[in-house]
């Protein structure tokens, strides 16, 4: 977690309760009016999603038969 989400996170505990549910609910209007239809990758997706595709290209992967479903 960033050092600025700990921040908001801090920020968020001192509000009375009431007041918690009011900044969720614009937290969320935030991030829908950033990215509507939750297509795009933060940093932190965007990372892990190539180390898992230069595991792929590596052929570092389990295959579908390979796993005791």
């Amino acid at each position: 977690m960033t050092q600025v989400m700990q921040e908001s996170v801090k920020m968020l505990e001192m509000l009375p309760e009431s007041e918690q549910e009011l900044a969720s609910q614009l937290i969320k209007r935030l991030a829908l009016a950033w990215d509507p239809d939750f297509t795009k990758l933060t940093p932190e997706e965007q990372k892990r999603l190539e180390a898992a595709e230069q595991r792929v290209d590596r052929g570092d992967y389990v295959k579908d038969n390979e796993i005791n479903w």
